[in-house]
C-alpha cells in the first residue's frame, strides 16, 4: 500500500488572497518545493481542493485548470509529482457530497492509488481540511499560512494531530514521526 499527503491547495501550496484563479497572481509559499522534496521519497502527493469560486461565477472551471495546471508543471520542474488534483467547484450551499470535509475524494484515492489511509497525512489551512482528514482516518496537520492563523479559533472540537507554521515545517514534522 502507498502512503500520501492529502494537500489543500489555495494557502497551503500557493499564496491566496481569496478566489484566486489567473496565473499572473500565482505565488508559491515560501520553501513549499523544499517541503515536497523532503516527503517525495515516502509519500503520494494528491491535492483535494474547494473552488467555490467556480459555482459563484467568480471565474470558470477553465481559469481554476490553467492556474492549477501551472502550478503542477512548476512542481514537475522541480522532480515532485501531483498524482491527482480532486476539486469540488460547488457553494457551500449547493449541498453536494465532494466538498471538504466530505471524504469522498480520499476515498476515492484509497482506491484508485491504493492508498494506506491510516498511515496518510492530511495538511490544511481550514477546519475542514482537518475534519476531512480525520473523518478519513488520515494523521493531520493544520498549517498557519493562508487562512490558517485567522480560523485557528475556528478549529473547536476538530484537534489537529499537529499545527505547523507552513508546509515545510509540517513535512519535517511527518518526517520525524
Amino acid at each position: 500500500m502507498n502512503k500520501a499527503v492529502i494537500l489543500d491547495r489555495d494557502g497551503v501550496l500557493n499564496c491566496d488572497p481569496g478566489y484566486v484563479h489567473k496565473i499572473e497572481d500565482f505565488r508559491l509559499i515560501n520553501k513549499v518545493i523544499d517541503a515536497l522534496k523532503l516527503l517525495k521519497n515516502n509519500f503520494k502527493f494528491f491535492i483535494v481542493t474547494n473552488q467555490s469560486g467556480i459555482g459563484r461565477g467568480f471565474f470558470a472551471l477553465e481559469d481554476f485548470e490553467k492556474f492549477n495546471n501551472h502550478l503542477i508543471d512548476i512542481l514537475k520542474k522541480n522532480n515532485i509529482i501531483i498524482e491527482k488534483t480532486y476539486l469540488c467547484p460547488h457553494k457551500p450551499e449547493d449541498n453536494c457530497d465532494c466538498r471538504k470535509p466530505s471524504i469522498k475524494f480520499i476515498k476515492e484515492s484509497e482506491k484508485e492509488f491504493n492508498i494506506d489511509l491510516k498511515n496518510s497525512w492530511v495538511i490544511g489551512d481550514l477546519p475542514c481540511d482537518i475534519k476531512m482528514g480525520k473523518n478519513a482516518g488520515c494523521k493531520t496537520i493544520y498549517v498557519l499560512t493562508g487562512h490558517g492563523e485567522k480560523h485557528k479559533n475556528n478549529l473547536n472540537n476538530i484537534k489537529p494531530d499537529f499545527i505547523a507554521k507552513n508546509l515545510y515545517e509540517a513535512a519535517k514534522i511527518i518526517n520525524a514521526q
